[in-house]
C-alpha cells in the first residue's frame, strides 16, 4: 500500500520520520493444563518470578529521573504485589493450575474490578496487564513482551504501551511513537510531551499497515508511508523559563503544578511551579480499607503542601466514585458510575466525610503554611456550588471554588461563579461529557482532542463569566499542557494554567512569547474553526 496516509490524535508535537520498529504484543493466555505434578512447588516458582521481576524494573528505574523513574518503581512495587501474588499461588494449590495460568487467572480479576470502575481507574489495568504478561513470561521462561532494544533510531510502532515501556524509552533512539489505542490523557502522551518525543495515539489501522517507514506528525497526527531515511524535528524538552508566567506584554497568567502525592509537589517545586492548582487528595486514600482519621489526613496533606510554604495551593476534596472507588465509602454498584454518584455528590450522602475532610485541610495549612483554597469536584449547579462554599468557609478555608467538568457548570457558569470565589475547568471530563465519549477508549479517542471546537466554547463561556464578575478561572486538565493551546486558553479568559511538572518550563516559555492581544486572536481563529485541525491552524496563524 504505497504512500498510505492515517490519522490519528496527535499528542506530542514535533515530526519525525524513520524505519519502523513494531512493538511485540502481549502473550497469550498461558494453557491450564497440564496439572503441575508437585502444586506447592509450582506455586513457590511464583514469588521468586516476581522478585527477578520487581529486581529488573527497579534497577531500569535507577537508570531515569522524575516521572519516568516513578513509573517503573510503581510498576516494580505491583509486580511484588502480595494480594496478586498470593491469589495465583492460591490457585496453583487449589485448583492445580501451572504458575503462569494462574497468575494470568489472578490477574484478571484485578483487571475486571479496574476496567468497570472506568476513567483512572481503568486505565490503571493497563498497568496490571503489564505486570501479569512480565510474570507470565518470566515463569515460561521466554522474553517479556514490550518494547525491544533498539540498534538505530525508529519510529515504534504499537496497539499501546504499557507505562513501564513509555517510561524507558531513549530519546534519543525513539523518533517517534504511534499507537493504535489510547488517548490524549494516556500515559503514552504525558511521557512522550515529557520526553520531547513526537507521538500520534488512536492510529486505527497502524497494525495492519505494511510500510517499513513512517513520517509522523505529533501536533496534526497525521501518519504517512516515509521513504526510510531518518528526519527528526523534535520540539524538545528542555526550555529556557525564569518560572513566572508572563505574557511579553507584561500580562500575568499563573503557570501551577497538578499533584497527587508529596513526590509530586517536589517534582512541580523543582521545575518552577508558582504553585499549585490541582492537589488530588484521593491519590492518597486509594488504598484505605477505612476512612482515614482526621489526624492521619491532616499529615498526608501537610506533607504535599509544605513543599509549597507561601505559595497559593488549590486543594480538590475527594473525587470519589467512578473511576477512583474507595472502599470506605461503600460505594453502591452502579450501571454507569461516570453519571453516577462521584464527586461532591458522595458527599450530599455523607457530608461528615466531607466536614473531616475540610477540617484536616485546613490543619494542614496552618501546618505548612500553604496559601490554600480547596475547590469541589464534579458541580453541575449553582446551589450544589452554595452548599459546598457554606461548608468549606465554616471549615475556616476563605477562599472556595468548583471544578467546571459538567457541561451543565459551563452554560450555568455565571450563576456558578457567583456563589464561589473561583472555577477550575477540568478539559479531561467536560470533553468527556459534552461528546459522551469515554476517554479510555481508542474508537472515540478524537472526540476528546482538547482542540475540539465546541469543547473551546464551553471553555469560552466560563472564560467570559469569570472576566464579568471579576474572579479568577483555570484550567487543571491536560489542555494546558499543551503550549499553543495554552494560548488559546488565555485568549478565553483563563488566568492560570495548571499542568504535570514535565509540561511547565515548555508552557511557561511559550506564554513569555506572545501577547495578550495575540492570544485573543489565535482563540477567536479556534473557536471559528469547524474541527481541531483546523483550530490549530487558525490558532498558530498570529504566532
Amino acid at each position: 500500500m504505497a504512500n498510505a496516509r492515517l490519522s490519528g490524535v496527535g499528542v506530542s508535537a514535533g515530526r519525525a520520520a524513520g524505519p519502523v520498529v513494531r512493538v511485540a504484543e502481549a502473550l497469550g493466555e498461558p494453557p491450564a493444563s497440564p496439572a503441575p505434578a508437585d502444586p506447592a512447588a509450582e506455586a513457590a516458582r511464583i514469588a521468586p518470578a516476581a522478585e527477578a521481576v520487581a529486581a529488573r524494573l527497579t534497577a531500569k528505574a535507577a537508570t531515569v529521573e522524575g516521572d519516568a523513574r516513578a513509573v517503573l518503581e510503581t510498576t516494580a512495587a505491583m509486580a511484588a504485589d502480595p494480594a496478586l501474588l498470593g491469589q495465583a499461588e492460591e490457585l496453583v494449590t487449589a485448583e492445580s493450575l501451572p504458575a503462569a495460568r494462574a497468575v494470568h487467572q489472578a490477574a484478571a480479576g484485578f483487571i475486571s474490578a479496574l476496567e468497570a470502575a472506568g476513567g483512572y481507574m481503568a486505565e490503571r489495568a493497563r498497568d496490571v496487564r503489564d505486570v501479569r504478561d512480565r510474570l507470565v513470561a518470566e515463569l515460561l521462561g521466554v522474553p517479556a513482551p514490550g518494547v525491544p532494544d533498539l540498534e538505530a533510531p525508529s519510529v515504534l510502532v504499537a496497539r499501546d504501551l504499557a507505562p513501564a515501556d513509555t517510561a524507558g524509552l531513549d530519546p534519543a533512539k525513539v523518533l517517534a511513537l504511534v499507537t493504535e489505542e489510547g488517548g490524549p490523557t494516556s500515559h503514552t502522551a504525558i511521557l512522550a510531551r515529557s520526553l520531547g518525543i513526537p507521538a500520534v495515539v488512536a492510529c486505527r489501522g497502524v497494525l495492519s499497515l505494511s510500510a517499513d517507514a513512517l513520517s509522523v506528525d505529533g501536533e496534526t497526527g497525521a501518519v504517512v508511508e516515509s521513504d526510510g531515511v531518518v528526519r527528526a524535528a523534535h520540539l524538545g524538552p528542555r526550555v529556557e523559563w525564569n518560572g513566572v508566567g508572563t505574557l511579553r506584554d507584561g500580562y500575568r497568567v499563573k503557570v501551577v503544578g497538578n499533584v497527587g502525592a508529596e513526590a509530586d509537589a517536589v517534582a512541580a517545586v523543582a521545575a518552577g511551579a508558582e504553585g499549585v492548582g490541582l492537589f488530588r487528595t484521593e491519590f492518597c486514600f486509594l488504598s484505605a480499607s477505612e476512612e482515614p482519621t482526621v489526624d492521619q489526613q491532616r499529615k498526608a496533606y501537610a506533607a504535599v503542601l509544605a513543599p509549597f510554604a507561601g505559595k497559593p495551593v488549590v486543594v480538590r476534596t475527594l473525587d470519589a466514585g467512578a473511576d477512583k472507588p474507595l472502599p470506605f465509602l461503600n460505594p453502591e454498584a452502579e450501571p454507569n458510575p461516570a453519571l453516577g454518584v462521584r464527586g461532591l455528590r458522595v458527599a450530599f450522602d455523607r457530608p461528615d466525610v466531607l466536614e473531616r475532610q475540610l477540617e484536616a485541610i485546613a490543619l494542614a495549612a496552618q501546618d505548612s503554611g500553604a496559601e490554600v483554597s480547596v475547590m469541589a469536584p464534579m458541580v453541575a449547579t449553582a446551589a450544589e456550588a452554595a452548599w459546598f462554599a457554606e461548608r468549606a468557609r465554616k471549615a475556616g478555608i476563605a477562599r472556595v471554588g468548583v471544578m467546571i467538568e459538567i457541561p451543565a457548570a459551563a452554560l450555568a457558569a455565571k450563576e456558578v461563579l457567583a456563589e464561589v470565589d473561583f472555577a477550575s475547568i477540568g478539559t479531561n471530563d467536560l470533553a468527556q461529557y459534552v461528546f459522551a465519549a469515554d476517554r479510555q477508549v481508542g474508537a472515540v479517542a478524537a472526540l476528546n482532542d482538547p482542540w475540539q471546537p465546541a469543547l473551546l466554547r464551553l471553555i469560552a463561556l466560563v472564560g467570559e463569566a469569570g472576566t464579568a464578575l471579576g474572579k479568577p478561572v483555570g484550567v487543571c486538565g491536560e489542555a494546558a499542557a499543551d503550549p499553543l493551546l495554552a494560548c488559546v486558553l488565555v485568549g478565553l479568559g483563563v488566568s492560570s494554567l495548571s499542568m504535570n511538572h514535565t509540561a511547565l518550563a515548555t508552557v511557561g516559555a511559550k506564554l513569555a512569547t506572545t501577547s495578550y492581544d495575540l492570544c485573543q486572536l489565535a482563540a477567536r481563529g479556534a473557536l471559528g474553526a469547524g474541527d481541531p485541525a483546523s483550530a490549530k491552524l487558525a490558532a498558530r496563524a498570529p504566532h
